[in-house]
């Protein structure tokens, strides 16, 4: 089929191509490309940009799932890029203190893993110090950038949270105020943070060389000035978080899950993030001709929205830390397994709610998933599918000697205060676990919530090579999965692929508190024909219209590595500031 013409030109390139979530990061991650850097090291001063750029999405201090491929080995390993609850949590203290919610504020605090993946990965696989790809983020920090109009209208929704902190509306209010688009927007403490890893690098490697200065650099977070300052106002705040909890932490790093879909191979992170739901949705999706159901037809997103149901169903069920649980994941992923699910997507009629989980493991499902989840079904709860809590970002990278880097940073400024004179949130990713211990993504003392950002990569015969991802909580694998089967079953080139209209269910607890869940639920880029939405909602989809284009349907970013062409090619998602670059 053919795709209109895309607002942006995809971005062509044969030596090296970024796409990043903000264009400012992009072009911090194409400056070390330039002056020498691989993928890895462009990758890290990219995800640490978006940390200042996209601080009220991302943290310094939070999350950064990442997924790299090298070109040496012709493997694909992840950093998790996740950190534990404190080892002081009781399983039981939200239920019995908080009524059965994590509340905001310093206890839904787990440890922070981002500055320790993004030093793993440089670690292993780059090759500039810390300080040099910290580069761009200390100056945007310290010197600031122009405010743009999505954070600052998700500033001005969010100021009566960020009030409640006083550290907080220090930051993200200057002068008591959300700043106007277009003024320069600066975090001083943040970019003294990031120089003071930096110092503590370039002091430790002038005797010990490399590899001493990143250690130094990680140290410098996790033992030295910063980590005292966050334990000192966490014992303040009556938060959890100790010493031990930060100086032992080190992201797992781990091959990467993996599963064919036709001539593809997919691969994601493991089922302590959402990852696993975009392999499963494929499985449910081996043999069918989506190419004769039609693009966006009223046959094809029904079929895949009806997929996307089981896999989720099966999150809910079973996906948690596997380093605590056991996780089901050869059966999940299995083609016998698919083809047992497959048969309950009815072709005329939708399922009215999530169906039920599948038989995945010999032991029963979690106690709590045999009570109905919490609904949300009002109109006025479902304005969060259009203003929900904003996180996340993604950025990706191929370099001229064939590597690939994909990460997903996140954790936004909404949920717990900042730590003052440092400009950071440590993590506050703890809203995605249960407060229910029984659940699969239940707390416990070192255990991790389940996570949301998810990157990915694709290979196609081992000559063209697709990192991608995008930010959007639940919308996130959904969006990734229209993007994928986009260009790779339908011949969109990638920019067309991302701009193409979206839809998402969701018919299934959310991953963020309060976990609502609207059973049915499909919400559609209204760019998507009337007659296509009309007999959607006739087949029991509960509609619910998106504007023609919305931030909340996720903002992909990808790069086509094509080997046999010598061309790179980029895309980025207009519905969000991203940005690709190349040459």
């Amino acid at each position: 089929m053919s795709f209109p013409a895309p607002h942006r030109p995809p971005i062509a390139a044969t030596r090296h191509a970024i796409a990043a979530g903000h264009y400012l990061a992009a072009t911090a991650g194409f400056a070390v490309l330039e002056a020498g850097g691989n993928a890895i090291d462009a990758g890290v001063a990219a995800g640490l940009a978006l940390g200042v750029v996209q601080s009220d999405l991302v943290n310094i201090a939070g999350v950064a799932p990442i997924l790299i491929y090298s070109a040496e080995t012709r493997a694909v390993l992840t950093i998790a890029g996740l950190g534990p609850w404190p080892k002081a949590l009781d399983p039981e203290f939200f239920q019995r203190e908080h009524g059965g919610k994590i509340p905001r504020g310093v206890l839904r605090t787990v440890v922070p893993a981002a500055p320790d993946a993004w030093i793993t990965a440089l670690e292993g696989w780059g090759t500039m110090p810390f300080g040099e790809v910290a580069a761009a983020a200390i100056r945007l920090a310290r010197d600031g950038f122009p405010m743009y109009p999505l954070m600052a209208e998700s500033l001005a929704r969010h100021a009566p949270q960020l009030r409640q902190w006083p550290s907080s509306a220090a930051v993200y209010l200057p002068e008591g105020r959300v700043p106007a688009v277009g003024e320069i927007f600066r975090q001083s403490d943040l970019a003294a943070a990031l120089q003071y890893m930096a110092d503590e690098e370039r002091a430790a490697a002038y005797h010990g060389g490399r590899k001493a200065g990143l250690a130094a650099a990680r140290a410098a977070f996790y033992r030295g000035d910063i980590a005292a300052k966050i334990l000192a106002f966490f014992n303040e705040q009556g938060g959890l978080l100790a010493a031990a909890d930060l100086a032992e932490y080190r992201s797992p790093v781990e091959p990467a899950l993996r599963r064919r879909f036709g001539d593809l191979e997919v691969f994601t992170c493991g089922p302590w993030c959402q990852g696993p739901v975009l392999l499963q949705t494929l499985a449910l999706l081996e043999g069918s001709d989506l190419q004769a159901l039609g693009h966006n037809s009223a046959d094809y997103i029904h079929h895949l929205a009806e997929a996307l149901k089981l896999a989720f169903a099966d999150r809910e069920a079973y996906y948690g830390d596997p380093a605590v649980i056991a996780v089901p994941l050869e059966r999940l992923l299995s083609p016998a397994y698919a083809a047992e699910r497959r048969r309950l997507i009815r072709p005329d009629r939708a399922w009215p709610e999530m169906p039920p989980a599948g038989e995945a493991s010999p032991a029963a499902a979690a106690e709590p998933l045999r009570r109905p989840p919490h609904r949300a079904d009002s109109p006025a709860a479902g304005l969060a599918n259009l203003f929900p809590e904003p996180d996340t970002s993604y950025v990706c990278v191929a370099d001229r000697w064939g590597n690939l880097f994909s990460a997903t940073p996140s954790d936004g400024c909404y949920g717990s205060p900042v730590v003052p004179g440092t400009g950071l949130i440590p993590s506050n990713r703890g809203s995605q676990s249960r407060p229910d211990p029984r659940h699969p993504c239940g707390v416990a003392p070192g255990k991790r919530p389940r996570l949301t950002p998810n990157p990915a990569l694709a290979v196609q015969g081992g000559e063209r090579f697709l990192p991608f991802g995008t930010p959007g909580g639940d919308v996130q694998t959904q969006a990734m999965l229209q993007v994928l089967l986009n260009h790779f079953v339908f011949g969109a080139d990638v920019q067309s692929a991302i701009e193409s209209p979206r839809f998402a269910s969701y018919s299934f607890p959310s991953s963020f508190a309060p976990y609502d869940y609207y059973p049915g639920r499909l919400n559609l880029e209204s760019r998507i024909p009337e007659a296509v939405i009309a007999e959607l909602a006739r087949r029991g989809h509960k509609i619910e219209r998106w504007p023609e284009w919305i931030w909340t349907a996720g903002a992909v970013c990808a790069i086509l590595a094509d080997r046999k062409r010598g061309l790179l090619e980029a895309g980025a998602d207009p519905r969000r500031p991203a940005y690709a670059l190349g040459w």
